[in-house]
Order: structure tokens, then sequence, then C-alpha cells
């Protein structure tokens, strides 16, 4: 059994984060080390939230050290339970601290989608000021900007966020993995109560059927009545000629977006900003959104050094 995880990053570039590192000892009690930015304005209370989490987890024994550089409490509470868990893989206690007042609002099937703004789940610095930027909807990434050794972190650190950061009327967001992960990802979202999942490369509506059941599942068991929207993203060829099947399987989508990254890598041929490449796949998903009573979602403009395109 291993004896020390890790979790959380630390150095000169990073801010709003925080390291976390366990050592499970015989004795000795709870032995803290901590290294803040702000230790002086907030080191007391940080370990009084240390203290408490090391009570949530039963964790007697331990060398903690942490590493801050000016994480907020829900990310400090996050990266300490996701070194708990990769200490102890079977652990189901999670450390929550409570929702904040007024985060979650619910939105309206035909809102406007026309700016989605995406950040990596796994970088809180990104989330806290995000509502700033005016975007209709603020998409926490669970996905293709998560490193696969970090997708365990980032879980539970969007889940944290969805609890206590006010995003000021954007819809909430989140892009899930594909399979099993996504499944990881949704049992742990779900309860949050996020407006919004993005479901990525779907290619059958048998698919999508699945995930909108699987999210039915988890509502019923919680006793959520609140409604949860479907965007599911066209990233195939063959997702794209089952494009209406996708948008009409389930009365939970509201949205068919396109994903022209993997499309074009799909059909073996370069993106252009022209995009005939693209334009078959654009006027299916238009056509096949329209006949389902849904919304058509352009594909991200991914190229961030061109500022005029």
């Amino acid at each position: 059994m291993n004896t020390r995880a890790e979790a959380g990053r630390c150095g000169e570039q990073v801010r709003s984060d925080c390291h976390v590192g366990i050592t499970m000892q015989d004795s000795g009690g709870i032995d803290i080390h901590m290294k803040s930015k702000v230790y002086v304005q907030y080191g007391r209370s940080n370990r009084a939230l240390l203290e408490e989490a090391c009570r949530t987890f039963d964790i007697e024994h331990a060398r903690i050290d942490v590493d801050d550089s000016g994480a907020l409490p829900y990310t400090i509470a996050a990266r300490f339970e996701t070194a708990v868990k990769r200490l102890r893989p079977e652990e189901s206690r999670s450390m929550l601290l409570p929702v904040r007042d007024g985060v979650y609002q619910p939105t309206a099937r035909d809102r406007f989608r026309r700016s989605r703004l995406y950040l990596p789940g796994n970088d809180p610095k990104l989330s806290i000021n995000a509502a700033i930027h005016g975007a209709d909807g603020i998409i926490l990434d669970l996905e293709d900007s998560v490193a696969p050794a970090e997708k365990d972190a980032a879980r539970i650190l969007v889940r944290n966020a969805l609890r206590e950061i006010d995003f000021l009327g954007a819809e909430r967001m989140v892009r899930i993995n594909q399979g099993e992960l996504g499944k990881r990802d949704l049992e742990a979202i779900i309860p949050e109560r996020p407006n919004l999942i993005l479901v990525p490369k779907v290619e059958t509506g048998t698919e999508l059927r699945r995930v909108h059941d699987f999210i039915a599942e988890l509502r019923t068991q919680h006793g959520m009545d609140e409604e949860i929207h479907l965007m599911p993203i066209i990233e195939s060829a063959r997702g794209a000629v089952h494009a209406f099947e996708i948008a009409y399987s389930a009365d939970s989508v509201v949205a068919i977006a396109i994903g022209l990254e993997d499309y074009t890598a799909d059909l073996g041929v370069a993106r252009t900003n022209e995009g005939r490449e693209s334009l078959w796949l654009r006027g299916a998903v238009v056509n096949s959104a329209r006949a389902a009573g849904v919304q058509a979602i352009d594909t991200v403009f991914s190229d961030v050094s061109d500022m005029d395109g």
C-alpha cells in the first residue's frame, strides 16, 4: 500500500492553486507543514481546513505538506481529497464545503448560447474570474484540455467549483469524457446541478440516449428536480451521418454542436479558416437541428493567435 500521494501544482508561475502531499505515518498525529504566499492573511483558516479534512477522511497520523499559491478553500479541499483518493482508491467519502448561495440558476432550453468559454477543469485560476468575460456559457472541461493522469483531480476540482463559483448568469456547462470516465464524471458532477452537459464525439443516438438515461438515474438517486440539458458534439464522419438521430434521441437535448479539429482529422483533411472541408457537415447539423427543434452550434475558433479570425 502506498504511504504518500500528491495532488495539485506549485511553482513561480502558478496562481490560485496549491500542491498537497500526504505522507501516512504510524504515529505522531497530524503534522502540517505549510508554505504560503498568503499565510499571514489565511494561514490559520487554511490550517483549520486541513485539520477538518483529516477528520473527514479519518486520518490520524500523517505529515501534510502544502505549498499554497493563493488557493481558495474549495481548491485546497479538492487537492487534499485527490491526494487521499490516490492513496486510497476505494475511498468513497468527499470533502464538500457548503454550497455558496445563488451559484445555481436554472436555464431555459431556448436561451442564447452564442458564446461559450472553455476552461481547463484542472486550472482553478481560470475559473475564479471567468464570469467577467460575459460569455453566454462557461464550460468547465474534463476532456481534451486535461491530461489523462489529471482526470481524477479535475473531476473533484470542477465538482467543488460548481458549489462555490458564481458565474453571474452564464450557463454552467461541463464537458465530460467518453465511456466509463464519462460515467465517473457524471456521478461527481450531476449532484452539483450543472445546467448543461456537453457530450463529446457522439456517433449514434443510442450513445447519447445512454448518457441521458444515466443522468436520469442519478437525478432520481439524488432526489433532483432540476433540468439538465445535453449538447452532443459531432466530431466524426459517422456522427455526421447520424446527426438527426442524435439530435432527436432524447428530450434533454437542447443543442447539437460540431468539433472540427477531430472531424477534419477523421476525414484526413486540413482544417482551414475558409471551411470548405466542413461545409457539408455544417449543413447537415443545421438541418438536423432544425428538424429536431434544437439549436445548431458552430465549432470553437481554435487559433488563439489569430485575433482577427
